[in-house]
């Protein structure tokens, strides 16, 4: 796995992520992480995603064959037209998030690095004899985060659904797990060549992955590897139906996906976590959240917000009552107290 420097972080103020972060490679911030999150929420500025990785596949199978192998229906794309994809285990358990978008020759996916290889190796097991070809051109290509919600006029771009930045039509299959969201997350990841990132960002303030993980943390927007284990269905994290569709043909891990959504509940729950901005510390990724001295669930995300101050993700037992003060952490780092957001409801 190759990680490429970014030439954004030669911009001034420019601050790299934390080693053994997920965004080594890009700027965590510019010099004013939350000045940088009122501009995103704005809808302005950028955010450089250029440690991601670029997959293409090109040749005439590559709709329909992405489609049989994949969670959306996306045989039928128009050229421009962008969707988030999953490839499930044949558990129905989240394996990769893909964000797609076709432009009539190639359908470019967008994934996180650390699991790129795996993708790649996946997609080439299964072209048997369809008229395919599997590339990664993220040594050319890179990826470039904007707070729009419509595609560029002449790059391919990955626009986020509108699930995560309105509510839910009353009665839909959407509002059965994610009804409302407390934030929207409206943007959208250009596919800009490698060596054009300076001019495409010419003239235009920055953000760092801080603010843009903050904005996404607000919202409920799971992200791969973040809010998914090894366990995790899409259900959970309420990528159903914004990565799923339930009336297309036969996939792999097609039986989890209908048997949950017809006949139950998943057993775990996505939810927004406040966290006690008194405590003199802020609880990490991976910690404990208890209630009542039993572990419930763990911290996936974790942000400083520049309006709700410390916030944070959580995969939650599902029937854990929305009301309760959760804990955060354990004897010997300390206690954060914690007050919950549904994201993903607990149901009946």
């Amino acid at each position: 796995m190759t990680n490429y420097r970014s030439p954004l972080l030669d911009l001034p103020g420019a601050c790299p992520a934390p080693s053994g972060s997920p965004d080594v490679g890009v700027a965590w911030h510019y010099g004013d992480p939350l000045g940088e999150q009122r501009m995103l929420a704005a809808g302005q500025g950028w955010t450089d995603l250029s440690h991601r990785s670029i997959i293409t596949v090109s040749g005439p199978d590559r709709l329909s064959w992405l489609h049989s192998i994949t969670t959306n229906a996306v045989d039928k794309l128009s050229p421009g037209e962008s969707a988030l994809n999953l490839v499930l285990s044949p558990n129905g358990h989240v394996e990769h998030e893909l964000h797609m978008v076709d432009d009539g020759q190639t359908t470019w996916i967008l994934t996180e690095r650390s699991r790129s290889a795996d993708l790649i190796d996946y997609l080439n097991k299964m072209k048997f004899m369809l008229r395919v070809e599997v590339a990664d051109v993220s040594a050319s290509m890179a990826v470039i985060g904007e707070p729009i919600g419509i595609a560029h006029e002449s790059l391919p771009s990955f626009v986020w659904p509108a699930d995560f930045s309105r509510d839910a039509e009353p009665g839909s299959a959407t509002a059965k797990y994610v009804p409302h969201r407390s934030a929207a997350f409206t943007a959208r990841e250009l596919v800009v060549p490698r060596d054009q990132l300076d001019h495409v960002v010419a003239g235009r303030a920055g953000a760092g992955t801080w603010a843009w993980e903050s904005q996404r943390i607000a919202a409920g927007v799971p992200r791969i590897g973040f809010e998914t284990d090894h366990r995790t269905i899409a259900h959970e994290v309420g990528w159903v139906t914004s990565a799923v569709h339930l009336n297309k043909g036969c996939y792999r891990g097609q039986e989890t996906v209908a048997r949950v959504h017809n006949l139950g509940r998943p057993p775990r729950r996505l939810v927004l976590l406040h966290l006690d901005g008194s405590a003199d510390r802020t609880p990490a990724i991976g910690e404990s959240v208890t209630l009542n001295g039993r572990e419930i669930g763990r911290l996936t995300s974790v942000s400083q917000h520049h309006e709700l101050g410390p916030i944070a993700l959580a995969v939650v037992k599902r029937a854990l009552d929305p009301e309760q003060t959760l804990l955060v952490g354990s004897t010997e780092l300390g206690f954060v107290s914690a007050t919950q957001d549904v994201i993903v409801t607990p149901g009946d």
